[in-house]
């Protein structure tokens, strides 16, 4: 037997368990883990997938039975949020556990610096020993690309089209997230037997494609999912809704005239690009089934722990929007799901964030989180041994382009409180009583106190996190 002794993958080569047990009486109560103590992870990141997108939780009309049996069999959390819902800047936040303002990456932006890549989960499990891949949407930029020399495996799409050939000597096109599934399966096929894996599987899927007469596009065998379904109506979709907006949003040619004249300015055309949406969260739910029964086939799974996060939110039409981008509900949740083998099935209600994902993923490789993670491990409410305690996050949208805002505020168990930077706008909202974020609480007298404490609390994170 080989012996991992403190570290992962420091490996002594074994004269006996007596010299382990040896090894033990010198040096104190050190911890000595089997290779299979060390499991294989695999991250599972979709585009654009918005919280309710999936049967788990709640939708009857969306079919994603294997998102539902992982949650099922897994640890579905309820209340996961991205701290900034924007697609770099969230995936940049998803490999390295820091808030945007902190890893300052997003479009337009230099590269991701080494300092933060440095602390990454690809980079410290590569250290640790473990076999590294990334397959489909990288979606950050790394300083002196460096992801050429961190990962054993790496295939990035191009955002072309959905449909192309695959490798040398392929004939017929195949729809990118088969691709994407395709391609991690095929590396980790051709790792060696016991090697602990760590594969990103980085979906572009759901994202629409703006070149697209269509915007959603789904492979053939789709074509007739949901033809005959009925979908609810959209919330907050009258006139009324969108005028009540601020200038700043309602004014934005990109946020309101452009994308949602594409995708949900008539009902009909509503209808056909909602279910055009689901049909690619269904595509998506098709390959999760081919990954696992993958590696049930192969033995993995037993072994495998699997994390399941969208990148941001969306909007489906709600207040006369497309896209995300702001700090409603609509583009702040998204799913998360943890399956982890030698955890519990449950659902959680505390509030998981995206910079969660790193130091848990470390976590689960029996490497602790370094000090400059701004997020907390999951794991030990997967494992029932602990909570968060969280009650409160720092929330943003830091780009800096002229038709989209910038915007920070914080999100708590009761109240969201956000403001427009480089102007006097602000909002709040009793989540509890409001849930769909109608009624602006700002100029209510009822709640100065509550305004002025959420002013204090989002300055106190903006400086703890900045450093």
């Amino acid at each position: 037997m080989w012996f991992k002794i403190m570290c992962p993958f420091t490996q002594i080569t074994r004269r006996s368990t007596r010299f382990g047990l040896m090894m033990i009486g010198l040096f104190g109560p050190l911890q000595i883990y089997a290779q299979k103590e060390h499991p294989n992870i695999i991250v599972i990141v979709t585009d654009d997938q918005r919280w309710d997108a999936l049967g788990a939780m709640g939708n009857n009309i969306i079919q994603t039975p294997h998102m539902d049996q992982l949650a099922k069999e897994g640890t579905l959390f309820r209340n996961a949020f991205v701290t900034t819902p924007i697609c770099a800047a969230s995936r940049a936040s998803i490999l390295t556990g820091l808030y945007e303002r902190k890893h300052k990456f997003t479009f337009g932006t230099e590269p991701l610096q080494e300092e933060f890549i440095n602390i990454s989960y690809p980079k410290l499990l590569k250290q640790a020993g473990y076999t590294v891949g990334f397959f489909g949407k990288f979606g950050v930029h790394f300083e002196n690309e460096l992801e050429k020399t961190i990962f054993d495996g790496f295939e990035t799409s191009r955002t072309d089209g959905y449909f192309r050939l695959r490798g040398k000597g392929w004939s017929k096109h195949e729809h990118l997230t088969d691709i994407t599934t395709n391609d991690a399966i095929d590396f980790i096929e051709g790792l060696d037997k016991g090697q602990p894996f760590c594969v990103s599987i980085s979906y572009n899927a759901p994202h629409a494609d703006d070149t697209n007469p269509r915007q959603y596009v789904w492979p053939k065998r789709n074509d007739t999912l949901y033809q005959n379904a009925k979908l609810p109506k959209v919330s907050l979709t009258e006139q009324t809704y969108h005028s009540a907006l601020p200038d700043i949003l309602r004014d934005s040619l990109y946020l309101g005239n452009i994308r949602y004249k594409w995708r949900f300015d008539t009902p009909e055309k509503a209808e056909q690009m909602i279910k055009g949406y689901y049909k690619m969260i269904s595509t998506i739910d098709q390959n999760l089934g081919k990954l696992r029964s993958y590696l049930q086939n192969k033995g993995l799974a037993e072994n495998t722990v699997i994390v399941f996060i969208g990148d941001n939110g969306y909007f489906l039409g709600e207040r006369r929007l497309a896209g995300k981008w702001l700090l409603y509900e609509n583009s702040l949740r998204v799913p998360l799901i943890i399956y982890d083998p030698a955890g519990g099935n449950d659902a959680m209600n505390e509030m998981a964030l995206n910079i969660d994902l790193a130091p848990t993923v470390l976590d689960y490789a029996h490497i602790v989180p370094p000090s400059q993670m701004q997020g907390k491990s999951l794991k030990p409410l997967v494992r029932k041994t602990g909570n968060l305690k969280r009650d409160v996050f720092l929330c943003e949208h830091l780009y800096d382009i002229p038709y989209i805002p910038k915007i920070e505020g914080v999100r708590t168990t009761k109240y969201k409180y956000f403001r427009y930077l480089d102007t006097d706008i602000e909002e709040l909202y009793d989540l509890q009583k409001d849930e769909l974020e109608v009624n602006n609480l700002v100029s209510e007298k009822e709640h100065a106190q509550v305004l002025d404490m959420l002013r204090k609390k989002t300055n106190e994170l903006i400086r703890d996190n900045s450093r």
